[in-house]
């Protein structure tokens, strides 16, 4: 627990260093005298555990199983779009489906990362790139994600940072871990700023996770993409959902009713957090609430193509009686706060956070939103599924 803390200080510090002292290496590796890279090394240096509420893995929640829905679709679109690369951007594309680059993910905007970039890639490619996240996402996530690109782009147009800190449309980069394949494991990454996915398959199974969704701005109100907004349904409901507590109810799931600049644990190179269960207990709910929390819930997993969300909500509803949410700062329209929904099998968090492209301050704003989708108990990146198989299937 002490390191993770540590580790949290270091990259806090290591990120607000970055912002000012280098540029995004297009597709390249880390070089020397990054702060942030001693910090990425480190992380990725410590053995993957998963997210645990004491530490310890609860074995037995993840199997290797039919999921009676294809992914067929995303196999051929991963090929599609690899097929259209050229050799060398293919060559630094690809990892095997056991690599450390899984982990080597970060909002931070100016993170050197791997794979092929959007900035580079022609029209065409980025046609078969969009095809491939539309393969495996839900037509509202692929939305979202493709609004948080956009809103990058508003970040550039109002700090005047464009090309040189890395924001913009384009700044974002593809990797793709395996060969993929109907049988055997593979996967890949779609990694920039504010929007990070994570997408394991084995069989007809996956686990999208770790997902970092966010953004600053979290509307566009002027510009080339005016009118572009996220995240908000994610805000809304929440407090809607909140406020629909008794008072009792509410004494549970307040944690703090003033909130911090940042109450997020679970962000980049934080894949081995000791976060235990706090909150209200979901089984206390009514009915009516028990619906508007599955609601909630349900905008996140949805994110992923309808069948396998609804496999994802099952898996969730089994461990209901399990499941804690607790909350962060006011319950006013205008109020800033964090909410967290925590479960076996999943982690959710939501985060009002101070400014940083747009001005510093250490109060939260409504207009910095980040929020994460976590597997627990060891099967983030599919990690769990992954070593069952090759336990049975030695390669």
């Amino acid at each position: 627990m002490r390191n993770r803390i540590f580790l949290f200080l270091s990259l806090a510090s290591a990120t607000v260093i970055i912002g000012t002292s280098f540029a995004q290496q297009k597709g390249g590796k880390s070089k020397g005298g990054n702060r942030f890279a001693e910090v990425e090394k480190r992380a990725i240096a410590e053995e993957f555990v998963g997210i645990t509420p004491n530490g310890a893995i609860e074995k037995g929640l993840f199997s290797i199983k039919s999921t009676g829905v294809s992914t067929s679709a995303v196999k051929d679109a991963a090929n599609a779009f690899l097929d259209g690369l050229t050799e060398e951007q293919r060559e630094k594309t690809t990892f095997p489906v056991d690599d450390s680059e899984w982990r080597r993910w970060a909002n931070q905007h100016s993170l050197p990362r791997q794979g092929v970039s959007f900035e580079e890639m022609t029209d065409t490619q980025r046609e078969l790139a969009f095809g491939l996240l539309g393969a495996g996402l839900s037509a509202r996530g692929l939305e979202t994600t493709q609004d948080i690109m956009k809103l990058n782009h508003t970040i550039a147009e109002l700090s005047g940072r464009q090309g040189e800190y890395g924001y913009g449309r384009w700044a974002y980069f593809i990797t793709v871990m395996g060969e993929p394949s109907d049988t055997e494991p593979w996967g890949f990454q779609f990694d920039g700023h504010h929007c990070i996915i994570n997408y394991f398959i084995l069989g007809d199974q996956v686990v999208m996770t770790p997902l970092f969704l966010g953004s600053e701005p979290v509307r566009a109100v002027a510009g080339k993409y005016k009118g572009t907004v996220v995240l908000q349904k994610e805000q809304d409901t929440a407090l809607e959902f909140v406020n629909s507590l008794t008072d009792e109810q509410k004494s549970k799931a307040v944690l703090k009713s003033e909130k911090d600049g940042t109450n997020s644990n679970t962000e980049a190179f934080h894949d081995n957090v000791v976060l235990p269960y706090e909150g209200l207990p979901v089984s206390e709910l009514d009915d009516k609430q028990k619906k508007v929390f599955l609601e909630l819930t349900n905008l996140w997993i949805s994110n992923l193509k309808e069948g396998h969300a609804k496999v994802k909500m099952e898996e969730i509803e089994k461990h209901l009686d399990r499941t804690r949410f607790a909350w962060i700062g006011g319950m006013d329209t205008d109020s800033v706060f964090y909410y967290r929904i925590h479960s076996p099998v999943v982690l959710i968090e939501f985060d009002h956070q101070r400014p940083i492209a747009l001005g510093r301050s250490g109060i939260a704003t409504k207009d910095h939103i980040h929020a994460t989708v976590r597997t627990p108990n060891g099967n983030d990146y599919g990690k769990d599924l992954l070593s069952q198989h090759l336990a049975a299937h030695p390669h």
